[in-house]
């Protein structure tokens, strides 16, 4: 058996992953909630892909993060989100939309639309 069985070719040969030239202070262009999505900042970590969401309308709801952005994002208490309330028990629970990165919460609350 091969020594290195498993990392032969040419990915076995790459150093480190390729990604982009992004970070957490440099500013691209800032996504805007949509139509039926709420701006809100995190207040607390339930665990299981749940949190408590401080929502611009003044209501607390219990957000869930969607089984496809699971692995995607991490969502830490104070960071502001895009959440869409769930069409029954809207006023309670809702969907994780998006995460946005300090200098875009910097961004939405200088045009007014965070206002928690």
């Amino acid at each position: 058996m091969n020594y290195y069985h498993g990392r032969g070719g040419q990915r076995g040969r790459r150093p480190g992953g390729h990604k982009p030239a992004f970070g957490p202070d440099q500013l691209t262009r800032v996504r805007f909630p949509k139509d039926d999505e709420i701006l809100g900042v995190v207040t607390g970590l339930m665990g299981g892909s749940r949190m408590t969401v401080l929502c611009n309308d003044g209501k607390e709801r219990m957000c869930r993060i969607p089984g496809k952005m699971k692995k995607r994002i991490w969502v830490k208490e104070g960071d502001a989100v895009a959440v869409r309330p769930w069409e029954v028990e809207g006023d309670k629970k809702a969907d994780i939309a998006w995460r946005y990165m300090p200098l875009e919460t910097a961004v939405l609350r200088k045009k007014g639309l965070l206002k928690v």
